[in-house]
């Protein structure tokens, strides 16, 4: 087996903004008297879009699907502060990235986040142009812990899920990953995304 194609999800991988959607959520549950406990956040919704959430708080907690549209629209102009705000350009993920794409790797970025919030992102620590294919929840019907995202980019990148490592940190991305049948390396935080760290876990698929 030889990895050829590497995909990163974004959030806790490659941006340490897991912390900035849990508080952009909450200020907007804030407006109707809500909020989730960090626990709470990290266990069940970490990693699900927006829409998703919303819709396991109305299974878990009543919340009224009436107020979705409002929810999403704070918590979108919430998230863009932060990542104007907090988003900074990281060399280990660039020196990263670089090698890989120099050494001949494709690789794909595939977020649960929104597309304008991706792209910002990236463009802000200068990730962007090291990816051959990006892609958002708005590219998919189905989102992580679906594996339609992966299964996607793999189809784009015309290449087969035997020869792709995902990296990953949540459990909802860490599912779809391993439903994809790629190789997953299970990232703890984004320091963990280096390049000597990336390079062991390819060597040991040869």
């Amino acid at each position: 087996m030889t990895i050829n194609t590497i995909l990163f999800d974004m959030d806790g991988v490659l941006l340490d903004a897991v912390e900035w959607h849990f508080l952009a959520f909450n200020e907007a549950l804030s407006y109707f008297g809500k909020e989730l406990t960090e626990t709470e956040h990290n266990e069940k919704y970490n990693g699900l879009p927006t829409a998703k959430k919303l819709e396991l708080l109305t299974k878990e907690k009543g919340f009224p699907p009436e107020l979705y549209d409002f929810v999403q629209f704070i918590k979108q102009k919430s998230t863009n502060k932060m990542i104007e705000a907090y988003a900074k350009p990281y060399f280990p993920h660039e020196y990263c990235l670089s090698n890989l794409k120099n050494k001949g790797f494709a690789l794909g970025l595939c977020s649960n986040s929104k597309r304008n919030t991706v792209e910002a992102a990236m463009e802000r620590v200068f990730l962007k142009q090291y990816f051959d294919v990006i892609l958002s929840n708005e590219d998919v019907s189905n989102p992580k812990p679906d594996p339609e995202i992966y299964l996607k980019a793999m189809n784009l990148l015309n290449v087969s899920n035997k020869n792709v490592l995902i990296l990953e940190d949540n459990i909802n991305g860490i599912t779809a990953a391993r439903s994809s049948g790629a190789n997953v390396m299970e990232i703890k935080s984004t320091t963990d995304v280096n390049y000597l760290n990336v390079v062991a876990q390819i060597e040991r698929y040869k």
